[in-house]
């Protein structure tokens, strides 16, 4: 296999450095839509052969498909060739579990799903479901149990709100985090609010969701979209101008969420191999400065308006 390089940025003091764009692996458990066996495989290893080498998953996406399909589509890749970031602590649409016991069967579970004797990253997923007092006092002292036992290398949490983040990494060590499209064209909430405390720790931040579930793109948004009505019109805007200066709005949003020197990573997804060469193709591009300007202006009066996901308190 001839690997492309992608540009590196370090994960805060892990020692990790990650590609500027990363493989986001929900779409492997037909998370968005059914997939093809033959699908899944091209799109792995057409992202490492892009230089895509930090792959993304969680037992959530397809509820274990995604790791399962993973483990048999890197079966005979090399396993220095590749990292892993897996997730623990959710297991369906309403169902978390953040036990000490569920930590330790989960990160042995994905161990075993995916074919390997150590995970690169273990995040806590969406914590803000659960109250927080939990993760920091009962499940990040059980991953740091598995990283003592040389099954993780580095720990941190994921989720949405960018209160979870500031919260937990003022109350217990994390080696890095991961946000969802909070650091878009349209919201830069994870750059505005919570990097400026992370950076001082040594904290890593990874992003993902550079196209915000399809609000940044041409594609019909999905029916569990959550934004309201005024961020999706001014999206809609966004594009119609990205379209009438002959450019795809999508490739405008990931060029600039894989453009911040402060974040490791942006992590997208997708099941199909000609959507990640092409992907590859636009961050090699220079960014369009005076189309971001103007994109930037039609977004201005929605700009860092987000929902709420999970428990109140954690919002």
């Amino acid at each position: 296999m001839s690997i492309t390089t992608l540009p590196t940025r370090p994960l805060g003091n892990t020692g990790l450095d990650l590609p500027i764009l990363s493989f986001g692996a929900s779409s492997l458990g037909a998370e968005f839509r059914n997939v093809e066996m033959s699908e899944v495989f091209a799109s792995v290893h057409a992202a490492l052969e892009l230089g895509m080498n930090l792959i993304d998953t969680s037992p959530y996406y397809g509820r274990g498909m995604s790791e399962v399909l993973l483990g048999v589509a890197l079966k005979n890749v090399p396993r220095d060739q590749y990292m892993l970031c897996t997730k623990l602590g959710r297991y369906d649409v309403q169902h978390f579990d953040f036990s000490a016991k569920r930590v330790a069967e989960s990160i042995d579970v994905s161990l075993h799903r995916l074919g390997t004797d150590h995970l690169d990253i273990v995040l806590c997923h969406d914590i803000e479901f659960v109250p927080l007092a939990q993760i920091i006092e009962e499940t990040i002292p059980a991953v740091k149990a598995a990283k003592q036992a040389g099954k993780v290398r580095a720990i941190g949490i994921s989720g949405y709100p960018m209160k979870v983040f500031n919260e937990v990494a003022s109350q217990t060590d994390l080696d890095c985090i991961m946000s969802y499209n909070q650091y878009t064209l349209q919201n830069t909430r994870l750059v505005d609010d919570v990097l400026p405390h992370l950076k001082p720790k040594g904290v890593g931040v990874m992003n993902a969701g550079p196209f915000a579930a399809r609000l940044l793109t041409n594609a019909e948004l999905p029916s569990w979209h959550k934004d309201s009505t005024e961020v999706k019109q001014a999206a809609r805007s966004a594009a119609e101008l990205c379209q009438s200066r002959g450019v795809d709005i999508a490739k405008l949003a990931l060029q600039f969420s894989c453009n911040h020197p402060d974040l490791a990573t942006t992590v997208s997804g997708s099941a199909n191999p000609n959507n990640i060469r092409k992907w590859a193709e636009w961050i090699s591009e220079p960014i369009d400065e005076e189309l971001l300007g103007d994109v930037l202006n039609v977004l201005e009066p929605v700009h860092n308006i987000s929902h709420t996901e999970g428990l109140p308190e954690n919002n």
